[in-house]
């Protein structure tokens, strides 16, 4: 190691949570990363610790994966005129989310919908968050609503500028199957992720998407399968469950007990690694700091779903999902993590018990490339226990 690496080292860790649907727990009381990535994970006693430039002092809390938002709607910075509110994504942040993915700009007042300008808004899009991340937090941005009249060079021009992500397909002017399909198939040809909005209309010049379309389209993810807000009937939520082999993606702005018929259905097909978590905000619901943290425990407490199983539905499926190089405890991965407790008098013997009783646990920190964005959090109730800095990376 150099005089410049910067050598981060968690100690007294008192549970580890994966993020890896397979095996969501580990042993291991120890994890260091080096220059951002994970190194090694175990017990404090095997591992080289010495010439750490960071040392964080868990105090027995739980580490896991920082979470991801797989659905929100930013506009620039860390500011949505949705909701005319400032720093939401900061107080994402204190809700333990550290990475976050675009369904689309749709927001933007103005937002144009020729191709030259869809193309431009995207391109810039990407740029802005991939310059400037809010409080840390990777935001994955840039996803073009596409619109009739787009052709296979357009998706090219897009991908060959950085563009990885479409956004809603549905939110413009393409609403069928055929037309979506096509354009979707251009977009995976040059590696662009896609995402359909499914369900009843959500803003103005949206509209029904219904299971035939969502089949047709064939996207990577089956966007809000619980609605955004409005669900479709529960046989179309089963037959897409059935249907579908990517993402299926529940999130916190649709219909709760269409997201529990989402769960149980995937929990029957054997398709639980299929599922990941978002937010759909901000959006008319407003922001929700908290919006992982609750469909955690709801999807805990009412789905009848291990905790540490639920909180894989936003880490490591979601990065699997996405290919993301985060929201898994391993080595070689992002050095992204949340840190927390059971939340002060509430019921049950642990924290991943508590959860399980639908209660949200404290955050007492965020790390994001191995690096403190956040300590305890102004939004989750008070944990029981507190990490502490021992150490901090000098500037």
């Amino acid at each position: 190691m150099t005089a410049d690496t910067k050598k981060c080292v968690i100690r007294n860790i008192g549970l580890i949570l994966t993020g890896k649907i397979e095996a969501p727990l580990m042993d291991g009381d120890c994890v260091i990363a080096i220059d951002g990535k994970i190194s090694a994970i175990g017990s404090e006693k095997d591992l080289d610790t010495d010439t750490a430039s960071c040392v964080i002092d868990a105090n027995g809390v739980t580490l896991a994966p920082g979470l991801i938002d797989s659905h929100v709607h930013p506009v620039v910075g860390d500011y949505t005129p949705r909701q005319q509110q400032l720093h939401w994504i900061d107080s994402s942040l204190n809700g333990g989310v550290t990475t976050m993915i675009s369904a689309g700009e749709v927001h933007m007042p103005g937002r144009p919908k020729d191709i030259v300008g869809l193309k431009a808004m995207a391109i810039a899009a990407q740029r802005w968050y991939e310059n400037f991340r809010p409080s840390g937090v990777k935001v994955h941005a840039g996803a073009p609503v596409i619109e009739h009249g787009m052709e296979e060079e357009d998706f090219k021009d897009l991908a060959d500028a950085g563009v990885k992500l479409l956004g809603e397909v549905g939110l413009g002017s393409v609403k069928d199957g055929a037309t979506a399909g096509k354009m979707v198939g251009y977009a995976r040809k040059y590696g662009i992720q896609s995402t359909i909005h499914t369900g009843g209309p959500s803003i103005p010049g949206s509209g029904l998407i219904d299971k035939d379309v969502v089949l047709e389209a064939g996207t990577d993810v089956v966007g809000h399968i619980n609605g955004g807000h409005t669900a479709l009937p529960d046989d179309q939520i089963i037959c897409l469950c059935e249907s579908c082999r990517g993402s299926l993606e529940i999130v916190h702005n649709g219909n709760e007990r269409a997201a529990l018929l989402t769960l149980n259905t995937a929990r029957e097909l054997g398709k639980l690694d299929q599922l990941i978590l978002g937010t759909d905000g901000p959006a008319g619901s407003g922001a929700q700091p908290l919006g992982i943290l609750r469909m955690i425990a709801l999807l805990a407490s009412l789905g009848n779903v291990r905790p540490e199983i639920a909180f894989c539905f936003a880490t490591g499926n979601t990065a699997r999902q996405r290919k993301l190089d985060a929201g898994i405890i391993a080595p070689g991965y992002c050095a992204d993590f949340v840190l927390l407790d059971q939340a002060q008098h509430s019921p049950g013997k642990t924290m991943l018990e508590s959860v399980g009783q639908g209660n949200l646990p404290g955050v007492g920190m965020t790390v994001i490339d191995g690096i403190v964005r956040s300590e305890r959090s102004r939004n989750t109730p008070p944990a029981q226990r507190l990490p502490r800095i021992e150490k901090q990376h000098s500037a």
